[in-house]
């Protein structure tokens, strides 16, 4: 299928505005069979699945895969405090609650993978199974988040750029195409300095890919997944609760080999978390967006594991 057919075909699936905890999300629905949520992250869109919900509906599931809360379709609520993990976590739930499912198996990539970590352990009897791509499931940090990366990475790091509002949502919005195409996020100066040349289109996204995200960013900005990041010291303290809670479903968790994530945020911790993890899948050569940088591996791998806990 040309990345032109499937786009089409990806809009030919059409979408339903779903109630969930009070917002709406915008959902795509495909295939028969155990459920398969797909949760997309920054700065990304429920389209970001394209290649994952074709083949898994194609292998015997039914896919639910939502514009997350602050991105596309999806309510935008303004308020920074209504974008802590427990509060999507409940939207996640809301949308089993709507479509009558009581669990599914979660899949995440980034943030969507933080989202699916914290709904496991918040809501165990609503997750059937849980694959995290990019970001590994981490135990509890000593103390809120924040200050520690500004202390070991620098008011310079993106995470710590991205907290005061107003401060990166500007920028970010001043020149979608070239915020969509950072090849470097790990330093604000790289979003800040907008008279680089646009680097080219990598390989696995096609012109007319990458105007479907143009166009949707370009319609709702950016603050929404900014304020993902303005809650992590938020999560932190609400999840108190959750400090000695293991992740007991099966598990996934797959990631590429030079993806920048993983170097800041160790697997080595990650079976402390994940008492059941059926694999840990490392893509040589890929980077961060695996799933469209590699989707027959990372489609094959979701496949298997979805058949083996359904």
């Amino acid at each position: 299928m040309t990345a032109r057919d499937l786009l089409a075909n990806w809009q030919a699936l059409g979408s339903r505005q779903v109630p969930a905890n009070g917002i709406e999300l915008r959902v795509v629905e495909h295939g028969e069979g155990a459920p398969v949520v797909f949760c997309h992250g920054f700065p990304e869109l429920g389209f970001s699945w394209r290649h994952q919900v074709f083949a898994l509906a194609d292998a015997g599931f039914r896919t639910l895969t939502p514009d997350m809360r602050g991105y596309g379709g999806s309510s935008r609520p303004a308020r920074v405090e209504d974008y802590d993990l427990l509060t999507i976590s409940a939207d996640l739930v809301g949308l089993l609650d709507a479509a009558g499912l009581e669990d599914a198996i979660f899949v995440g990539h980034d943030w969507g993978a933080s989202v699916v970590w914290q709904l496991a352990r918040a809501y165990p009897d609503r997750v059937r199974a849980v694959a995290g791509l990019s970001v590994p499931a981490t135990p509890r940090s000593s103390a809120p988040p924040v200050p520690i990366l500004r202390k070991r990475l620098g008011e310079d790091f993106y995470m710590v750029w991205f907290q005061e509002p107003g401060v990166a949502d500007p920028v970010l919005d001043k020149n979608v195409r070239h915020t969509l195409l950072q090849d470097d996020v790990l330093s604000a100066r790289n979003f800040l300095d907008t008279d680089r040349p646009e680097p080219p289109l990598p390989a696995w996204l096609s012109p007319t890919e990458f105007d479907y995200y143009v166009q949707a960013f370009t319609t709702t900005g950016f603050t929404g997944g900014l304020n993902y990041y303005r809650t992590l010291d938020r999560t932190w303290e609400l999840t108190a609760h959750l400090a000695d809670v293991k992740i007991t479903q099966p598990s996934l968790f797959i990631a590429g080999s030079t993806d920048p994530v993983i170097r800041f945020t160790p697997l080595a911790k990650m079976p402390e978390m994940l008492t059941d993890l059926r694999g840990s899948i490392i893509l040589e050569g890929a980077g961060h967006w695996i799933q469209q940088q590699r989707p027959a591996e990372v489609n094959a791998a979701l496949i298997d594991f979805a058949r083996a806990v359904a």
